[in-house]
């Protein structure tokens, strides 16, 4: 993300990166505190860890935070030689996307609710493209990078997984569910 204008130089913000795939059913195991610390040599402040699941809160200036995530992926794959997806949001975007669930707003019962957060947003064609009916009682919004999911029957018996909309998108995904996605803007003072 570059320094936007009117930003001042040396002004840092809060940001949420997203690893995808690490201490997942035991698989790809990485601590928390190594990958904090990752982070805190990759030049982020402030570095905190949320479950073991690869969310980390930090801060860091806006015309250096598109380094973090490249530095941090390269620090894993030195360690581990594993290719672990990064995405990011800031504190800001975060707040949008807790702001504008469209689910919420219709009152679902939040412990169905999940976000997609892509690392690119998709072009318009590959959005429409998707299929509504891929996965019959589950529901999904596309709003620019983010993708609002609603499973009623639990994201783990959804047909809309990440390497659906990884294919379908041409991008990476990671997914969190809504209490998380809570537990993050909190942690980053969004």
């Amino acid at each position: 993300m570059a320094a936007r204008k009117g930003d001042n130089p040396g002004t840092t913000s809060a940001y949420v990166a997203l690893l995808r795939g690490i201490n997942v059913g035991g698989n790809n195991m990485l601590p928390m505190k190594d990958l904090a610390a990752m982070f805190t040599k990759a030049g982020a402040n402030d570095v905190r860890t949320y479950i073991q699941s690869g969310n980390v809160v930090f801060r860091v200036e806006r015309e250096v935070s598109g380094r973090i995530p490249i530095a941090v992926a390269k620090a894993i794959a030195a360690r581990t030689q594993l290719r672990i997806p990064i995405v990011m949001r800031s504190a800001a975007e975060l707040r949008r996307i807790v702001q504008n669930n469209p689910y919420v707003q219709r009152g679902v019962d939040t412990d169905e609710l999940h976000v997609v957060f892509l690392a690119a947003e998709p072009g318009e064609a590959a959005a429409r493209a998707l299929d509504p009916k891929r996965s019959t009682t589950d529901e999904f919004i596309v709003r620019g990078a983010d993708i609002y999911l609603h499973c009623p029957n639990g994201y783990g018996r959804s047909k809309l997984s990440n390497a659906y909309f990884d294919a379908k998108l041409a991008t990476v995904s990671t997914v969190r569910n809504w209490r998380t996605v809570l537990k993050l803007l909190e942690l980053s003072g969004g």
